[in-house]
Formats: structure tokens, C-alpha cells, sequence
């Protein structure tokens, strides 16, 4: 009984944080969690540029109370414009409380890499490729080793009780706007 309790939980939980974006909201916010990525690190500015695609997602809720979920929609630019709309979902088990709201960027560095998102239908960090994560050193600069990587990814923008800087077992998949 106590699991499907817990489910329910997290399902209220998510309800109010999972509505659908408009395009217009989402292109808005992707806007907003580039700003404040550039804020955090002048390094990223200079990756970004390099970038083949940036994926970004804006706002990515996560809960959990033993079952955890995470979910967020976001925009793949290419160019500078906004050419596609994903969302990204994970599901976790094991010891957790808490809730968070984070931004997450992956960055395509390579025709490659890019092409190979791109082609797919439903695209799973660290099966599809892997996410080297990157950190904020002294004065916002970037691991060196990590830039060179063909996908990067940043978390940020950490609001809530719970922290896990990860990217790998999302799932993410295309949606229409």
C-alpha cells in the first residue's frame, strides 16, 4: 500500500509543475537560462558559440520521496534560432527527499554528435552519448579537458532541497509546438 501512496504523492507533486509550455513560453525561458548560464560563466559564452546545437532546458522539476521523477521542456537552437522542442523525463529509485528546480544545457560540439540527436526519436544520456558534465572553476572558467568533449552539459540555477548533478538516464524525447 505504502508504494502506490508514495506514487500518488508524486504525481500531486508534479501536476502543477508539468503543464504543457507554449512555444512562446518556452522561447522565453530558454532566453532567460542562457542569460543567466553566461552570468554564471564567462567560459560557457565562448562554448556555446562553438556549439554545433544547444539544448536547453530551462526548467526542469524534480521530486522525490523515495520514488523520484524529474521533467522539463526545452528548445534545440541551432544557428541562434530555436528549430525544435524536446522534453526531458528520468525516474529514479532508492534514498531521496526533496524537490528542485534546476536549468540544464547540453551542448552539441560536434557535427556528429548533433547528427546522431537529431536522428533519433527518443535520445537517453550516457546510452545515446555521453554528457561530460561541466564545472564552474575560479572566475567561471571551464575545465579544459571537459571543453573538449563533443557533448558538454551544464546544470544550474539549483533552487530546492535536493542536489544531483546528472544528466545521465534522462530521457529525452521530441514534442510538437
Amino acid at each position: 500500500m505504502k508504494p502506490v501512496w508514495l506514487l500518488m504523492l508524486g504525481c500531486l507533486l508534479f501536476s502543477g509543475t508539468t503543464q504543457a509550455a507554449s512555444k512562446v513560453e518556452i522561447d522565453i525561458y530558454v532566453q532567460e537560462a542562457l542569460a543567466e548560464l553566461y552570468k554564471q560563466s564567462p567560459g560557457a559564452r565562448e562554448l556555446t558559440a562553438r556549439a554545433k546545437g544547444i539544448l536547453v532546458f530551462p526548467k526542469v522539476y524534480k521530486a522525490g520521496f523515495w520514488v523520484g521523477g524529474e521533467y522539463g521542456e526545452g528548445a534545440l537552437r541551432i544557428g541562434g534560432s530555436n528549430v525544435k522542442y524536446y522534453n526531458i523525463a528520468a525516474a529514479s529509485l532508492g534514498l531521496q527527499l526533496g524537490a528542485q528546480i534546476k536549468s540544464q544545457v547540453i551542448l552539441f560540439m560536434t557535427d556528429q554528435s548533433l547528427q546522431k540527436f537529431r536522428s533519433s526519436e527518443g535520445w537517453e544520456a550516457g546510452v545515446d552519448g555521453s554528457v561530460a558534465i561541466a564545472t564552474f572553476g575560479a572566475g567561471g572558467e571551464i575545465d579544459t579537458q571537459t571543453a573538449q568533449q563533443p557533448i558538454i552539459g551544464f546544470i544550474f540555477s539549483n533552487k530546492g532541497l535536493m542536489y544531483n548533478l546528472t544528466i545521465e538516464g534522462s530521457k529525452i524525447t521530441p514534442i510538437k509546438r
